[in-house]
């Protein structure tokens, strides 16, 4: 099942969440300005987190959101 197949059903958030994070592995290459980057590492850091995980943590909202 893909993504946009789980969102048009209407699924559980929970079950988004698993759907997202339960695979394997891939390696992304992001283009972002220093400052940004700088400034997200930097966030993440205050956090407790690292940059990696601060990111994947956004995507997980952002496409576990319900309008």
């Amino acid at each position: 099942m893909k993504y946009s197949e789980l969102v048009e059903s209407g699924a559980p958030t929970s079950e988004l969440q698993s759907y997202l994070v339960d695979s394997e592995l891939v390696t992304v290459t992001l283009r972002l300005p220093r400052t940004m980057r700088e400034s997200a590492k930097e966030y993440a850091n205050l956090n407790g987190l690292t940059f990696t995980s601060l990111v994947k943590q956004c995507l997980i909202e952002r496409l576990t959101e319900k309008d």
